[in-house]
Parts: structure tokens; sequence; C-alpha cells
């Protein structure tokens, strides 16, 4: 995994500088692949306006440019202090979907694959320093079997090249989250890993610094009131916190954890984290969280909005929280993909539990696998010859997620992936290698998990032994046995539930997907599909399964809101399974969980010895 100083969240100190990039830049599509040998990357000469950050396809009014798949192009001017001279100068990226190449000044910097995290650009040496400098990306949203997320790109008769996805939601693409210009130390921080431990009254953070350079190390700890708590020097130790307020569901305590680097009484770089006193644990078929059972009520989700597609939004951050606040939530998985960092910010705030889930969605070599893995389709996906390029993308992706997200107290799990193949042997040596690997990376071992196809069973799944608790999607009554057969759905479920129950595996299981999609208003008595009678009906069915089992653990509903997909017969504009509709606004389903979410102890079927 790649250690850099410009890799940490950018925050402003006595020693960092961040210079926000976000706003117009010119943006221009380049679909026969001619900008590098015409020299776009010294300027890309006449084009639109685009926002940054935001997805591009819907801020245009013509269906070629909202399907573009492709290179296209990205400029914008940034100007260099004088006094950054001698410093380490870099142009950090939220995230570039889903591949980008960065050029200043005409000097190719960088390249990175992988749409969802981010990565950085030194420009230390191609700066122009107190003056003008050019900032060009490179940008390409094609999909294949060996990219994360999982497709194929076609070309049409005319030509023009058209993304063909493996999932179910539209390939949103671009700078799509916040872009900095960083000034930091050239003696610098580049890593903080944290590990709480939990010993009765007594709490423990044990923590381990990396750096560029060498340097004294100080680590410092302070309350929610500013007061220092605890202090350690050196670059690995263990600071016991006295008085420990502990980070709880929907009641999170967060301490700041400063890092400063020294030599002599110089302060050659500080940074700070946020995080909580945590632990999380599974035992036996309890999910733990410091030590006490906790069931998981919420949703499957998307970063999905009007206009900006997928594009970073504090608006919409704020707006879904306070709609999970206020339905009863107290989790989320960040399907299919990792969120802004923004988000789990704001879950560590609000006491919110995230399954934090790698892009790796669409392994399963169809279009709409959720309809033919539901009427039991076996397409082998992992004996292509392309799966050892694949597996590297995917190790990398969960490593760079797991590098950004390891010290948030709200993430409890990592999802490896969303409804891939499993019933095939060869899946299993590939599925082996992610698991090991995230439980190697993680300093504080997470549970590993990962979403599991209706086809993957109990008697045909050849993956679910990696799982420390078992996660599935399930569709009953909508994809399969739908509408009038609703009760035959109901005993379906149940019969594969009492199959996962026979083999006695003594993990907890959490339902990351079932649901319906409601037509917009459409009200029908008695209920058809489609309806928000049925969508309702089809949840009251759900339950009354999952409250039959002590094993369930958790109902993470799909979805939150309704969201973009690709077009097509199945779909009315979009997957219209929220719960809210896409402008977050409440569904008949929403009143019914909020009446349900809001009686449902934390603990419920928690252990009551």
């Amino acid at each position: 995994m790649e250690h850099c100083a410009a890799l940490l969240y950018p925050r402003v100190t006595a020693a960092r500088q961040a210079i926000n990039l976000d706003g117009m830049w010119k943006f221009r599509f380049d679909p026969d692949s001619r900008g590098l040998a015409e020299g776009w990357k010294d300027g890309i000469g006449s084009g639109d306006l685009m926002p940054v950050p935001a997805s591009f396809q819907d801020f245009f009014t013509d269906k070629a440019s909202r399907e573009y798949a492709g290179d296209f192009w990205y400029e914008t001017e940034f100007f260099v202090p004088a006094e950054w001279k001698g410093r380490g100068v870099y142009v950090r990226f939220g995230s570039v979907t889903h591949r980008g190449t960065v050029f200043v000044n005409g000097l190719e910097i960088t390249r990175h694959e992988g749409g969802f995290l981010p990565f950085a650009a030194d420009i230390t040496e191609a700066a122009r320093y107190g003056g003008a400098n050019r900032l060009a990306v490179l940008v390409n949203n094609e999909l294949s079997e060996t990219t994360l997320p999982a497709g194929r790109t076609v070309t049409l008769p005319d030509g023009r090249k058209a993304a063909k996805p493996y999932f179910d939601f539209f390939n949103y693409a671009g700078i799509q989250r916040r872009v900095y210009l960083l000034g930091l130390p050239k003696t610098a921080l580049t890593d903080l890993s944290l590990v709480p431990r939990l010993d009765g009254a007594r709490a423990e953070l044990e923590y381990s610094v990396e750096t560029c350079g060498e340097a004294e190390v100080e680590v410092t700890v302070l309350d929610e009131e500013g007061r220092t708590v605890a202090e350690g020097r050196g670059a690995k130790g263990c600071l016991s916190i006295p008085q420990p307020r502990l980070w709880k569901v929907r009641n999170a305590y967060l301490y700041r954890v400063r890092v400063r680097l020294y030599r002599g009484e110089e302060v050659l770089d500080e940074w700070y984290e946020e995080t909580g006193l945590r632990t999380v644990e599974i035992r036996g078929t309890e999910i733990l969280l410091n030590g006490e059972p906790v069931y998981l009520k919420g949703f499957g989700k998307h970063e999905d909005a009007d206009v900006l597609g997928r594009g970073y939004s504090p608006a919409h951050i704020k707006r879904d929280f306070e709609l999970m606040k206020w339905i009863g939530a107290n989790s989320f998985r960040t399907s299919h993909y990792p969120y802004a960092e923004e988000v789990y910010q704001m879950a560590d705030r609000e006491g919110f539990l995230i399954i934090d889930e790698s892009p790796a969605v669409g392994l399963f070599d169809s279009t709409a696998n959720f309809l033919d893995a539901g009427k039991g389709a076996r397409i082998p996906f992992f004996e292509k010859p392309g799966i050892p390029e694949l597996l590297q993308n995917h190790l990398v992706a969960i490593g760079e997620m797991i590098r950004r997200d390891k010290n948030h107290p709200s993430v409890i799990a990592w999802s490896l992936a969303n409804e891939p193949e499993t019933t095939a042997e060869a899946a299993a040596p590939y599925f082996k290698k992610l698991f090991d690997a995230a439980l190697a990376w993680d300093p504080q071992k997470r549970p590993r998990t990962y979403a599991g196809i209706m086809l993957s069973r109990p008697e045909s799944c050849k993956c679910y032994q990696f799982c420390d608790f078992i996660c599935l999607n399930r569709y009953y009554g909508w994809y399969v046995l739908g509408g009038y057969e609703i009760d035959t759905a109901e005993q379906a479920l149940r019969s594969e539930l009492e199959g996962w129950k026979a083999k006695n595996l003594n993990k907890p299981f959490v339902f990351t997907e079932y649901g319906a999609d409601t037509g917009g208003g459409l009200h029908k008595l008695p209920s058809v599909q489609w309806s928000q009678e049925y969508q309702v009906e089809l949840l009251e069915m759900n339950h009354r399964v999952f409250d039959s089992y002590d094993f369930i653990k958790g109902e993470q509903v799909w979805a939150f809101a309704d969201f973009q997909t690709g077009e097509g017969i199945l779909r009315v504009d979009g997957n219209k399974k929220g719960i809210f509709t896409r402008q977050r606004q409440p569904k008949a389903a929403a009143f019914y969980f909020k009446q349900r979410w809001e009686k449902l102890p934390e603990n419920y079927k928690g252990d009551k010895k």
C-alpha cells in the first residue's frame, strides 16, 4: 500500500497548508483518444465548463453526452505560493472515476486506477512557484471484466462506445470528490494507525506512526473540550486514558489524536485525527460493540443525487443523516464502493455504524445479474483469463480503503465485494486471498464479509466460510415469487434460512439487501407490485421472517433512496426501491420503518445472560 503524507485527510495546521481547487474547470470529450497526441496535456483548447466535484453526465441535455464512454479531459489553473518553495507540493484528488492521468505544466506526474479512493500527485519539481500552473487530467470511464466495478465496453455501429455495466447503478464518472493543493513539510507524517482497547473501566489507545524522514514523535490525546488526557513519545506506544468516554451507537464521543514531529524544539509536522474509543467483536452469533450486543438497523445506500450524480455534496450528506436519525436507523453499508471521507466523519460524529464496502461489484458475468441469480443461473466468472489482473486491482482497492478508513470508529466491518459469483470452486482461492489480506492490513482486525447474491445459497456457495459474519441480499417476493405469490416467497425465504441454520455456523447473519420497487405515488387496494402498499407488505413479510431467527442480527433495507441506473425496461428512470425518493422525501414505507425501528432496542435479540 502506498504511504504518502498527502494521502492523509487535508487539514490546515501549523505545518500544513491546503488550498481547495474546487470550482468550474474546463472540460472536453476525447472520443478518438487523440488528446495525448495533440498535446492536450499543455491545454485542452476549446471546451465546456464543468463543476468539480461532480459527475459530468447529468449536466448535459443530449443523450450522447450523458451516455459517453471513453477518454475525457479536465483542466484548471492554480497558483503555488512562492513561500512553498522547499516544501513538498501535491495535488490530492478525493477520487477520479474510474482512472486518471495527471499532468502539471505539460509533465505527466502520476496515474491512478480505481474511481472511489484518494490519490496524490507530487508536483514539487514540476510546479512554478509564485506563479500560475496548469493542471490537466485525462480521465477514462470505460468498464471491463478486470475493473472495479466490472462490466464491458462495446462499440456501437456508428463508432461510439457504450458502457455495459455488470451492476445495477448508473456509471457516473468524472472528478467526483474534492481536489486540494497541499503544501507539506519534507519530513512529514505519512500514516497513523489507532487501536482502542477496553478493560473494564479502563481504556487504552495503541498507536503507530509512520514518517518520511527522521524526527521525534509526540502523540497527544485531547477530549472534546480540548483538554489533554494522554501523551506519549515515540513512533509506537500505548496510551492510558483515564475516565474514558466511550463511542457508542447514536451516542458518539470523539477524542482528537494530535501527532507532532519534532527536531529539537522545531515542529516539523502536525496533523490530527478524530476517533472514538470502542471495540468491535463477533462472538458466536453476536455482533458486539464495546462488549454489548447490537442489532443493525439501516440501509444500503448510494452516493447519488439529482444533477450532481455521484458528486460530493455536503448538503445531501447532512440531509441523509437527519433522515436516518428521524427513522431510527443506526447503520448503513457503503454500497457499492467507499464513500467520500466526509461521510465517515459525519458517521463518527453521529454514532452510526458502517459496513465499509470495496468497489468490487459486478463480479458476475451478466448485465442483469440480480435477475439471472434469482432464476438460478450459473455463469462462471472466476475462471476467466483476466482474473489475475482483476485480483491485483481488487487487492489494491481493499488496501487503499483500509488505509484511508481504518481509524474511523464508525467503521465496524469490511465488505470485500457485493454479489460476486461464488458457486464455482475457482472463487474460493480468489476470496481467500482477499480475506487474508484484509485481516493483515487492518490494525483493528475488524470483521470481514461480502454481500451474497441469491445464487449463493447454503448448498451452493463456496466462499461463505471466509466471512466473520454472513451478509445476504435476498429478493423473495420481488425478483422471484412476487405479487400474489408473496406467501410462497415467505416460505421459500424460511426454507433457505433453515438450510443456513442446519449448517451450525455459529455466526451472525445480516440482511444487507431486501425490498421492492415503488412507482411514484402509486397506491392500489388490494396491492400490486410497484404500489407503495406492496412495498410495505413485502417489508412486513421479511421482518416476520427475520424476527423468527435469533442468529439474524441486522436488517439493512435496499435502499435508502431511489437512485439512477442505466435505462432499460426493468427500470423506470432508475431503481425505485428507496424508502425515500431521490429528492429525500418519505414514502409510505418510511413511516412503517420509523414505527418498527424506534421500538427495536439497540441490543435486540442480544444475549440476555
